[in-house]
């Protein structure tokens, strides 16, 4: 596990946390951030990651407002900056910041060739933009946020894309799920599963909502996921 550091592609430079396999080899996985930036939670899932074969990369995105962000979704003050940072944030910069990580892991000695991301909540929607702006090889979209306001993209995915829907996430109602649902069904690249009776966040360990038994279904089907489409 270190930190590495990766060029803007518009100038400028941001820090990333990499956590690479015990082998030395193998596909890589860039881990999108939520609200509270590159924090222990988020280094926890990249070191999961490595111990499973991947290369795994979190890049700060907020690095644009405030460096090094690592805060908790513990304390309402926490909660308070969290949202601060993401009503502050460029997303059309943050997706340029995860193309320059995909070129960067991409090359990285070990890594196969082959790149996958995965994101939570807005990472889940940065996701969803990885599989429509860039090439990355397979992405995974943990309930994102704001997808259905993106959807007339969805003509671009041209790699895998696997989604996790909360039934009840109190961030994404009902008819945006809806909208996702009739927009995305038909596509044969893109596999959709909804979690009935499930919240935002139920992945987040030590979270509100963190539900364990749906997080395993979720983690599962992740996993068959980048092992057939990184293989």
């Amino acid at each position: 596990m270190t930190e590495v550091t990766i060029q803007a592609n518009d100038g400028g430079s941001f820090n990333a946390y990499l956590a690479a396999p015990a082998g030395g080899e193998g596909a890589a996985i860039i881990v999108i951030q939520e609200i509270f930036g590159v924090n222990a939670n988020l280094r926890a899932i990249c070191d999961k990651y490595a111990a499973q074969g991947y290369f795994a990369i979190a890049p700060d995105l907020f690095w644009r407002q405030e460096p090094g962000v690592s805060i908790t979704d513990q304390t309402e003050e926490e909660w308070k900056k969290a949202f601060s940072l993401y009503q502050g944030f460029n997303e059309t910069k943050g997706v340029e910041d995860l193309e320059a990580t995909l070129d960067f892991i991409r090359a990285y000695p070990g890594v196969n060739g082959k790149v996958g991301s995965v994101g939570f909540c807005l990472g889940g929607k940065l996701a969803y933009f990885m599989a429509t702006r860039t090439d990355a090889d397979a992405n995974v979209s943990y309930y994102g946020v704001g997808i259905e306001a993106s959807l007339g993209e969805a003509s671009a995915i041209v790699h895998p894309l696997l989604m996790h829907i909360a039934e009840k996430d109190g961030f994404v109602p009902p008819e945006a799920q809806a909208k996702i649902r009739e927009t995305l069904a038909g596509n044969a690249l893109v596999e959709l599963h909804t979690y009935e009776g499930q919240d935002h966040a139920f992945t987040r360990i030590g979270g509100k909502h963190y539900d364990e038994r749906a997080a395993t279904i979720a983690h599962g089907r992740t996993a068959e996921f980048f092992a057939k489409n990184l293989a």
